[in-house]
């Protein structure tokens, strides 16, 4: 906890003396160690060691703290309260909640999931399954002590809810597989499980645990049951979509895949690490996976196999979007990318047609929802849509796509426009709407409002960027990899603002008042969708701020504009130390 030093300790007898005052970069690097030693421990196969590390992460004060601040700041999901009705919001609340989450007097007792419906793309619903609060911040403690185990199991090519690893990796994966002049895995087994998350058997979960301290509590977060309109039904099978843990349930019940499809790696000599010539590839994000296989006749025999060692983790495949192909017949789509080998020997990765159709339908949707709306509300409800949509295919050929949708922007706004003042000339409405807003651009049809000076954004205006894939089994949780990390790190460019990616530089991506990283970037955002939300709640989260560092340089340096946390803002303005604006992210 806290002490009067501002040092986080583990020792059950320390209580917590207020949220403001903890040392976020202290408690996360304490966390961090301890994930790098269980991950170490692993790796050399001392399960004893393991286990004991596991009882202390457990225990960690600096855990607690940590888990309780990533379900009720971080999560998309942090207001959304379970069968409880609670919601956790203020200081004080987080307090005693980190202080509970350690110090359990009773065992606790998981308690069932709340059900609600998200609509999916092809016009069905996806069911998810909310935990209260507090089972949340349980799962979150669990998943700092059981992940980094498995980590150092996991295999190479395994990409999806996985730390420093995402959905851009498993692209990047395909086109290095398949992309060479020389290639012979060109034969595609695509793949999809049926109802992954709601399949999976208990029994198989529970074994793979092994001796895991906390199994018992796992096993209860399974079991726990669903609320549906009032209504309680028990869970014999499957993990909450929804849960803290589920993804990394769903990652541990398939592992073993590549070596079940018969994936072969070399282990010595200067091609370690890299799929045997005769092998073929299996590239899996989640319950989405791709097998590359050299003939028809060995796409068949995977599929099988995999058939096979499914049935007893409860899965099965779902036939209707399962197919075996070849990368020259036509696209294959994966995780809303179009891949397709053409006759010259060029392999492209484009947006697919389906989520070109589905991003064009939406934007035409919410610009006609706001109809009667000001000029800055259209900004504000298009701009995340675009800027998120683009971060994720930006490193596709996607420039030809952006322009398109550029140009469908442009013709629902102007439609917009024109309704909102039917009794008006045209050249009145361009007038109004439309300028050289973006003073970078020489563009004088950008769609703007004069009074405040916003403007909307372009696809277009993404650049387009080559993304390294994670090498091999790489994990942030190994501490022998510490500098590969944090190069990959200062590689790496977020779709924000020039000016907000120059202060995170020179802050180091950490906040001046609280010390705590100012991105949690340890899980890429996995979707559009996501990347859409990550960039909303990052305009959130962070604000520019005058701040004062006493001692440093001349009067005018020591006052400077840095980024601060949202929540660490109040502080500053109270003690009335500087003012604070938004910066545009």
């Amino acid at each position: 906890m806290v002490a009067s030093g501002g040092g986080t300790v583990n020792g059950p007898e320390d209580r917590l003396l207020g949220w403001d005052v903890v040392s976020w970069r202290r408690a996360e690097d304490e966390v961090r160690r301890l994930r790098q030693r269980i991950f170490a421990a692993s790796q050399a196969g001392d399960l004893k060691r393991v286990r004991n590390l596991q009882k202390l992460m457990l225990r960690s004060r600096s855990n607690a703290l940590v888990s309780v601040r990533r379900v009720t700041e971080v999560n998309a999901g942090r207001k959304t309260a379970g069968v409880d009705g609670k919601v956790v919001v203020t200081p004080e609340q987080k307090a005693d909640l980190a202080d509970w989450v350690q110090h359990q007097a009773e065992p606790w007792s998981p308690r069932p999931v709340k059900r609600v419906y998200v609509p999916k793309s092809n016009g069905r619903r996806r069911p998810l399954g909310i935990p209260v609060i507090a089972d949340r911040c349980l799962q979150a403690l669990t998943v700092n002590a059981l992940e980094p185990e498995w980590e150092a199991r996991f295999e190479p090519k395994s990409y999806g809810f996985r730390p420093g690893r995402g959905c851009h990796d498993a692209i990047v994966a395909i086109h290095t597989t398949a992309s060479r002049t020389d290639a012979k895995r060109l034969w595609v087994l695509d793949a999809d499980l049926k109802a992954a998350f709601d399949g999976l058997n208990h029994d198989h979960i529970y074994q793979s645990l092994g001796t895991f301290p906390a199994r018992g509590l796992v096993r209860q977060w399974m079991t726990a049951g669903v609320i549906e309109d009032g209504r309680f039904t028990p869970t014999e099978d499957g993990v909450p979509q929804g849960g803290v843990i589920s993804p990394l349930l769903l990652n541990v019940a398939l592992h073993g895949m590549e070596a079940a499809a018969g994936v072969r790696y070399y282990v010595t000599g200067t091609r370690a690490g890299k799929t045997m010539s005769n092998s073929p590839a299996v590239i899996r994000y989640a319950d989405d996976l791709l097998a590359l296989c050299q003939s028809r006749e060995q796409a068949e025999q995977v599929k099988s196999r995999l058939a096979e060692w499914l049935a007893p983790r409860g899965l099965v495949f779902n036939e209707d979007k399962t197919r075996i192909t070849h990368l020259e017949q036509g696209d294959v789509n994966f995780l809303g990318f179009a891949i397709r080998r053409y006759p010259n020997g060029k392999l492209l990765t484009k947006p697919s047609n389906d989520a070109v159709r589905r991003i064009r339908k939406r934007l035409s949707v919410e610009v006609k929802a706001l109809r009667g709306a000001n000029a800055d509300a259209v900004i504000a409800k298009l701009n995340p849509v675009i800027a998120g949509w683009a971060a994720y295919y930006r490193i596709g050929v996607s420039k030809r796509v952006f322009n398109a949708l550029d140009a469908h922007v442009w013709r629902v706004v102007y439609k917009w426009a024109r309704f909102s003042h039917s009794n008006k000339p045209t050249r009145w409405v361009t007038a109004r709407y439309f300028g050289k807003f973006n003073p970078a651009r020489q563009d004088t049809w950008i769609f703007g409002s004069h009074q405040t000076g916003f403007y909307l954004r372009k696809f277009a205006w993404t650049t387009i960027v080559r993304h390294r894939m994670v090498a091999g089994m790489a994990s942030p949780d190994d501490p022998s990899l510490t500098d590969y990390w944090a190069t990959r790190r200062r590689r790496g460019t977020p779709p924000l603002g020039a000016t907000t990616l120059r202060l995170l530089r020179i802050q180091q991506g950490r906040c001046p008042l609280c010390q705590g990283l100012l991105l949690h970037a340890d899980r890429e955002p996995h979707t559009p969708r996501e990347w859409e939300q990550w960039l909303a709640a990052t305009r959130k989260a962070i604000r520019k701020h005058a701040v004062t560092a006493w001692g440093v340089g001349t009067p005018d340096e020591r006052t400077a504009d840095r980024l601060i946390h949202a929540h660490c803002q109040h502080r500053v303005i109270s003690n009335g130390s500087g003012h604070s604006t938004s910066v545009h992210l």
